[in-house]
């Protein structure tokens, strides 16, 4: 079976992190603007001084900047690169309730980064996230399932969270859905669903798809079927 190699948030991660604030609505005045200089200055590559920016948010508790200064210790950006801190950092915002400092978290003890590796404690932290409705987090909660790490292997409970986290547009789990139904795991075999998902995935992304798996799918179905699949994919919205 294929697994994936997870990856945290790739985007600029000041960007990602203040695009989630507002489901908080924490942030004063002083520290959004704070927060709001650290961006332009993580924007431009500035991390030094986006690093010294987040030292009062960060330490006076905001959950926010505390995620981006683990973040940037995770990285070597601004500052030496120390996963330790990177850990210390995302807890302290994970223990609010944060959902990208618990996913980081999460994945910090999936990989052993700066804390023993314990994939019970990733599974923990993760769904958290999840709960929340942090898409990565349903992906990597997904993949848990799938592969039996952290918990017991269940293909239905790893089609919930992919569902999940493909429903909000989540690339990597619209293309593991695919799989899904396509193998027939967890779920009843669709070719035509199996295609839908693959489209919405742009399998380009995903060179092992070309060779043996779900672009395969076209193989099986009729021109009705086909043409059926990539109805939905058109037609498809998010939900969230």
């Amino acid at each position: 079976m294929m697994t994936y190699t997870h990856k945290k948030i790739t985007a600029p991660i000041v960007t990602v992190i203040l695009s989630l604030c507002l489901c908080f609505n924490v942030l004063a005045d002083s520290v959004q603007d704070k927060l709001d200089a650290a961006k332009a200055a993580y924007d431009k590559k500035e991390y030094k001084i986006a690093f010294d920016l987040l030292q009062i948010p960060a330490n006076t508790g905001n959950a926010i900047a505390q995620t981006i200064l683990g973040f940037m210790y995770e990285k070597g950006q601004g500052i030496e690169q120390d996963v330790t801190q990177a850990v210390n950092w995302y807890r302290k915002a994970a223990e609010q309730g944060f959902p990208p400092g618990q996913y980081n978290l999460g994945v910090m003890y999936d990989e052993g980064r700066g804390v023993k590796q314990d994939h019970t404690h990733a599974v923990t932290w993760c769904r958290k996230a999840a709960e929340q409705g942090h898409a990565s987090a349903q992906f990597k909660i997904g993949l848990m399932y799938q592969d039996g790490e952290g918990v017991p292997k269940d293909y239905q409970e790893a089609v919930k969270w992919f569902r999940e986290a493909a429903d909000q547009g989540q690339l990597d789990a619209q293309f593991s859905l695919g799989r899904m139904y396509y193998f027939g795991r967890g779920v009843p075999q669709n070719y035509v669903q199996a295609l839908m998902w693959d489209i919405l995935s742009n399998s380009k992304n995903h060179p092992a798809l070309q060779q043996d798996t779900v672009t395969h799918a076209a193989e099986k179905m009729s021109p009705q079927q086909i043409k059926e699949a990539q109805r939905l994919a058109r037609e498809w919205k998010p939900k969230k």
